[in-house]
């Protein structure tokens, strides 16, 4: 835990600007753009996780609300997100601790206890769940609105314009590597083989797929419909889930 300055904590907990647009990011990007982007050889392996006290505690509280795919998405993710950076961005510097309890809360949402008892879209459900968590456990603030910040905004793929913190990049383009394969050229294929090893997919196309279809159901105003037709209404095949299920990439390890 960081004990640093207010404005040193800016870059410590990862809300350091990019932009929000992974096309403005990798525009000619030296090693990501082409062709034949860099891919640095890790396996799952490579790729320590934080275990600190905090991490534990919302381990256990993950482990116990969520089902095991998503689970283990939020660790694919982890894992992902750190070799995309260590690949083609060397330079970002960022607390890891706080990147992974991003990863482990930010489907907390999804979670049968939240997604259905709120009328908010499942990110903002979840951020608001992991700020509380996490300050109730003793995290640092600046830590909690880090994850908070991410997680409210993980899904807002389609925002051009503007930044984005850096923790909030990193797991949209882990997130939408895992889901639906894309950019998955900018990692080796060894690390998608072991991570899946790792923390198996066991159908998380499908599990997805069926929580973007319920969410959608119960509420058609939510921010996953951002995927879907203008005036979304129930009966019209999500886009979303659609493009999930067709995850190319990952359906040999589903």
């Amino acid at each position: 835990m960081s004990n640093t300055s207010t404005s040193d904590n800016v870059a410590f907990y990862g809300f350091s600007p990019v932009p929000r647009d992974p096309d403005v990011l990798f525009k000619d990007h030296p090693t990501a753009s082409g062709e034949t982007p860099k891919q640095d050889h890790f396996t799952a392996s490579d790729i320590p996780f934080p275990d600190s006290p905090i991490v534990q505690e919302v381990k256990s509280f993950v482990q116990k609300e969520l089902n095991e795919q998503t689970y283990n998405h939020s660790n694919r993710v982890y894992i992902y997100g750190t070799a995309l950076v260590k690949t083609h961005f060397p330079s970002w510097i960022y607390d890891t601790e706080t990147y992974y309890l991003t990863c482990l809360l930010h489907d907390i949402g999804t979670a049968d206890k939240f997604l259905s008892t709120t009328k908010m879209s499942f990110e903002f459900k979840g951020a608001l769940v992991a700020r509380e968590l996490l300050l109730n456990l003793g995290g640092q603030e600046d830590q909690a609105d880090s994850v908070f910040e991410a997680i409210i905004r993980h899904q807002d793929i389609f925002v051009k314009g503007g930044n984005i913190t850096m923790i909030g990049q990193i797991i949209q383009l882990a997130t939408i590597l895992d889901n639906v394969g894309l950019r998955a050229n900018l990692i080796h294929p060894d690390l998608i083989k072991t991570t899946t090893t790792m923390f198996p997919r066991k159908g998380w196309s499908e599990c997805f797929a069926k929580v973007i279809e319920k969410e959608l159901s119960l509420k058609p105003w939510c921010h996953t419909s951002t995927f879907e037709i203008p005036n979304w209404k129930e009966g019209v095949q999500s886009n979303f889930a659609t493009d999930v299920r067709g995850n190319e990439v990952m359906k040999e390890f589903d």
